[in-house]
């Protein structure tokens, strides 16, 4: 097998991943799909020092690496939380299936309208993608889970209207942090943004 051959594997492997995953955390699987992950990481393992991989071959890489690092810190999360149980509302937007009750404690957390809202704090949105990723997670969960109408979008559009919109109103506002929260109003799933102050 070629490189460019193992590489768009790799790719494959990734997205397959995904959906396992996402089946896992469904309840649609008893296991987690280690044995694909293991396969991932050893493919990853093997072209990590890019020294056989053209120009072309390593910017490739690096996308299916930094794609996979992304998933793979939503995934610890989220597998942390299905073995503890829920411990925030928020939890059981990220569309797990949870084995502890629902602590209504968290400060973060609201209720409106019988649904509990999902809030992150961002500053930078590249280097926090993992925290966008879950806001988006959490979006999407909320939206099927009330039958909101529309497409939900593509993660990457999403990313970057959140982008877009943390620089404006750090500008407005000149604040240093954004607070974004999935929130739900008589039926209808909004994100809403804040500028604040750390």
């Amino acid at each position: 097998m070629t490189i460019d051959e193992e590489l768009n594997q790799l790719d494959d492997s990734v997205r397959r991943l995904k959906i396992e995953y996402d089946i896992f955390f469904g309840g649609g699987a008893k296991k987690p799909p280690t044995e694909l992950d293991w396969r991932v990481q050893a493919l990853l393992k093997k072209y990590s020092d890019g020294r056989r991989l053209t120009y072309g071959q390593r910017y490739k890489f690096s996308a299916i690496q930094q794609k996979y690092a992304v998933f793979n810190s939503l995934w610890q999360q989220k597998l942390r939380i299905k073995e503890e149980g829920y411990r925030r509302p928020q939890d059981a937007l990220l569309a797990i299936q949870g084995i502890r009750s629902v602590d209504d404690s968290d400060s973060e957390v609201s209720e409106n309208g019988g649904a509990a809202h999902f809030s992150i704090v961002c500053s930078d949105v590249e280097e926090e993608s993992s925290k966008v990723q879950a806001l988006y997670d959490a979006m999407v969960a909320a939206r099927k889970q009330f039958n909101a109408k529309g497409p939900a979008g593509t993660f990457e559009s999403f990313q970057q209207f959140v982008k877009k919109k943390t620089e404006q109103l750090r500008k407005e506002y000149g604040s240093s942090v954004v607070e974004y929260a999935v929130e739900v109003e008589d039926g209808n799933v909004r994100l809403k943004a804040k500028a604040k102050k750390k």
